[in-house]
């Protein structure tokens, strides 16, 4: 993920010139912050929003506490990370879903990615035990009922749709069908404009009046900096939104609208799209941000991703191999499902603290993976399970059979003996084993 990616660097780099001093004086404190005002600037957040956190920083880096501490560096950072925490947090950053049924009604501008984030949003849902009615209530953009109902199957959820009449009398016909079919969430779709105009805003007044919302998600794309942010004031304006939904925030290296819109509208960011997949689709969890623009990790998060992609059984038989050094090329096929599932392999290492800065213009060929795969995937299943049966004969077939070379074959197995060699390690090491499948 490119997620804060260039302010992230910005921001490391002036933080590493202070905990390399020892005391700080007054002066260098002054020129720190003035380098990280620049920073957020060049990140596209908004003036005032990034002269107030300045301000606020300030006020408290320069205290006596930090002025006189043994690590005054470490202590700016923590107060820059509680006051990014804090710039965008609300007491109802969660869904409001105490009604039965919940109605959320998605808006937006077209192209923002409303459509496709009420699957998401569905698919989300699902997982978590409710049941979702998708209601396409956009009748002008050509395919955009088709559309809710592709990413509707891609979610596994129902779609309600009655073609181009009002869409007004279609939200209320959905609402009424989801009462009688046993729906707990009901999506609401609703049309976009390419820009904003008074027609737009009347027919979302309109059906906000009559389904009486419990939320109104405003769907902006990430990508358009300062743009989100005035975006979100407009419709916050007009229909009082519960809360910003923000897209492309993978594709976003600036981060301007995140650490903005919160502060400007005073609303929260409930969820941001990580991807083009169904399931990329997070909660917004400003204090996980804060860690992630700030180089510390992820660790939560990374926790919760392993959690989905592998069972508590498959994570003890993982172990289990390791313990007995039995680990082969199927399990290898297996882990490599996993990381899939996880995201990409760089946007793992990303959540693990340090690794940012210890990985600093380090790019893993994710195309080196699907090489492995291929290669794994021309053995035989014998050869999978033993792998030291591959001699050169062997290593030819599969090097042919995979469109790759006999050096690449050698290489894998190679790093397969390195790992395993690592793994005889741990298991003679108490506190190493403990450390990878421990709590």
């Amino acid at each position: 993920m490119a997620l804060f990616s260039n302010l992230s660097e910005r921001l490391n780099h002036i933080f590493s010139k202070l905990t390399k001093r020892g005391k700080l004086t007054e002066l260098e404190i002054k020129e720190a912050m003035r380098e990280v005002r620049i920073a957020l600037l060049e990140a596209d957040v908004n003036y005032m929003v990034a002269k107030n956190f300045i301000n606020n920083v300030s006020a408290k880096a320069l205290g006596e506490d930090v002025m006189k501490s043994l690590t005054p560096g470490q202590m700016v950072i923590k107060i820059v990370k509680d006051e990014l925490t804090a710039l965008m947090s609300s007491t109802d950053q969660k869904l409001q879903l105490s009604h039965n049924p919940s109605i959320l009604m998605m808006c937006g501008l077209q192209g923002a990615g409303k459509t496709t984030m009420c699957g998401k949003l569905g698919a989300y849902l699902k997982k978590s035990g409710k049941k979702p009615l998708l209601v396409a209530c956009d009748i002008y953009r050509p395919a955009a009922i088709n559309q809710l109902q592709v990413v509707g199957k891609q979610a596994n959820c129902e779609v309600f749709e009655r073609g181009t009449q009002n869409p007004v009398k279609t939200a209320k016909q959905a609402i009424d069908h989801a009462k009688k079919q046993g729906f707990d969430v009901v999506i609401i779709d609703t049309a976009g404009r390419l820009h904003i105009n008074e027609e737009l805003m009347n027919e979302l007044k309109e059906i906000k009046k009559e389904v009486k919302p419990q939320e109104i998600l405003l769907v902006v794309d990430a990508m358009t900096g300062q743009d989100a942010v005035t975006i979100s004031e407009s419709f916050n304006k007009d229909l009082d939104i519960s809360g910003v939904i923000l897209t492309k925030l993978d594709g976003d290296t600036r981060g301007g609208a995140a650490l903005s819109i919160k502060a400007i509208t005073g609303k929260p960011i409930k969820f941001s799209g990580v991807g083009e997949k169904i399931g990329d689709i997070e909660p917004f969890y400003p204090d996980r941000i804060a860690s992630r623009i700030l180089g510390m990790g992820d660790v939560l998060s990374l926790i919760e991703k392993a959690q989905e992609a592998v069972t508590e059984e498959e994570a003890k038989k993982l172990e289990e191999k390791f313990r007995e050094n039995s680990f082969t090329f199927e399990d290898y096929l297996v882990q490599m499902e996993n990381l899939k599932k996880m995201g990409g392999i760089n946007d793992i290492l990303k959540m693990i603290p340090g690794a940012a800065s210890k990985l600093k213009g380090v790019a893993i060929d994710e195309k080196q993976l699907a090489v492995n795969k291929a290669i794994i995937q021309s053995m035989t299943k014998e050869e999978r399970l033993n792998p030291e049966i591959i001699k050169a004969s062997r290593r030819k077939r599969i090097a042919d059979g995979s469109g790759t070379s006999i050096q690449q074959v050698n290489q894998l197995l190679k790093q397969f003996e390195q790992s395993k060699e690592m793994m005889k390690q741990l298991k003679n090491n108490k506190h190493g084993m403990r450390g990878m499948f421990g709590r």
